[in-house]
């Protein structure tokens, strides 16, 4: 089962950086150098922290603005995004199966990496992530 949990994307206009934290997850925080860094190290921070610890039930967005002590300090000093991160659970099959494109996506995909299998399961899992995110300002 596919946990998602609430993570804040902090920023500061005009620089670099966003930190992300988790008000589901005590301790679980990480960093990136624009968005889609953070949120891919996001998913990384939270399969780190589910390792060897009972995760706790994801709350809505709607549950943490009335539950979370830190939620009205974050609302009132800090710019953000909020974006689902999800957990997923440890794959045991992997299945090989044929795939056509077009031989110029190819050609980009091995400029890139060497490994076409995981560079497509990679971005599939970005891809089906839904990384749609709201901006939240102050």
């Amino acid at each position: 089962m596919v946990k998602e949990y609430i993570a804040l994307f902090e920023y500061e206009d005009g620089k670099e950086g966003f930190g992300v934290v988790f008000p589901d997850l005590p301790g679980c925080f990480s960093a990136g150098n624009d968005f889609n860094d953070a949120y891919k190290m996001a998913h990384e921070a939270v399969a780190l922290y589910a390792d060897g610890e009972e995760m706790p039930i994801p709350r809505t967005l709607e549950q943490i603005k009335a539950e979370w002590p830190d939620w009205a300090e974050w609302e009132k000093e800090y710019k953000f995004m909020v974006a689902k991160v999800a957990l997923y659970p440890l794959k045991t099959e992997v299945r090989r199966f044929n795939v056509s494109l077009s031989s110029d996506l190819v050609s980009r995909i091995d400029r890139v990496t060497k490994n076409r299998s995981a560079f497509l399961a990679s971005a599939a899992e970005l891809m089906l992530s839904g990384s749609s995110a709201t901006t939240t300002t102050p």
